[in-house]
């Protein structure tokens, strides 16, 4: 019993991190903290209902159409929201605050649209694989299977490709980025387009497996913050740890307790954390000047 738990909390821990990893890399390289990020997750699963429920396409075709519309709306809030903003000179709190209210007219408008109960995309039974005691559903093989290969792909090309290198730069220092002609601003637009992506990619497979409501958003989006947090800010690889501890934790707590115990657990977790390491795991320590 408690094998199979840490089966699904490592599942469901591999998706936290993918998710955190698209909110690090607009965080971590631009230090916006980019709430907006919720609605985006929120928004693929009913971009997909809409093309495959509604209007009948395969659902591949279905959630490739919605990732590719998630990487345009992304890009777009930086062009039309944060752009601007930046261009003023406004501080990073009016650019959060901005971001918020984003956040909220995208799920009432959601709601408006679709309404406010529970959408699903499938009402089948999932096929499952035994492997002695355990059962792991499809469903939750094409989880684990994506998430991986979306997160392996992205380390690679962070520690091998120009576009690693400049993400990298980024994270560092953007004023030395500029000196040596980085074009930073077309830059940030692909950081953006790659965060959405990842943030659209969670969001359709979770709703493959317990569908979607307009305020699906902004849970996902706490773990992936305290999946940062818990990893250590500024470093890409830390929120796939933090996922996975976090996906770990609340299956472990549901084994114990109860499913209602979850966030109870998570956030004292993050608390301690703040406390006594809030540099997280694999973060340097900050000296202040």
């Amino acid at each position: 019993m408690l094998t199979q738990f840490l089966i699904n909390g490592f599942i469901n821990g591999a998706i936290y991190a993918m998710v955190a990893l698209g909110f690090a890399i607009v965080y971590n390289t631009t230090r916006i903290f980019h709430i907006a990020f919720a609605i985006l997750y929120m928004i693929a699963p009913y971009l997909v209902y809409s093309f495959y429920s509604q209007a009948g396409y395969p659902l591949v075709l279905s959630s490739v159409a919605a990732i590719v519309c998630i990487v345009l709306i992304s890009v777009l809030i930086e062009l039309i929201i944060y752009r601007p903003l930046i261009k003023k000179k406004s501080s990073l709190n009016v650019i959060m605050i901005s971001s918020i209210g984003l956040m909220i007219v995208g799920i009432n408008v959601i709601a408006l649209i679709y309404g406010n109960d529970t959408k699903i995309l499938s009402s089948s039974i999932s096929n499952t694989i035994s492997l002695g005691n355990i059962i792991i559903t499809y469903k939750q093989f094409t989880q684990l299977v994506i998430s991986t290969l979306a997160i392996s792909g992205f380390m690679v090309f962070l520690k091998y490709s120009k576009f690693g290198i400049k993400t990298r730069a980024m994270r560092d220092n953007v004023t030395l980025c500029n000196v040596f002609a980085l074009n930073v601003p077309k830059f940030r637009l692909s950081l953006y387009a790659l965060s959405g992506a990842f943030a659209a990619i969670g969001g359709i497979l979770i709703s493959l497996d317990v569908g979607m409501d307009p305020y699906i958003g902004m849970p996902m989006f706490l773990n992936a913050v305290v999946a940062l947090i818990i990893g250590g800010i500024g470093k890409f690889h830390a929120p796939l740890f933090g996922g996975i501890f976090i996906g770990l934790l609340q299956s472990l707590v549901v084994w114990k307790f109860s499913a209602n115990w979850q966030d109870l657990m998570t956030f004292s977790i993050l608390i301690i954390f703040l406390i006594f390491r809030p540099q997280g795991l694999f973060g340097e320590k900050q000296r202040l000047v």
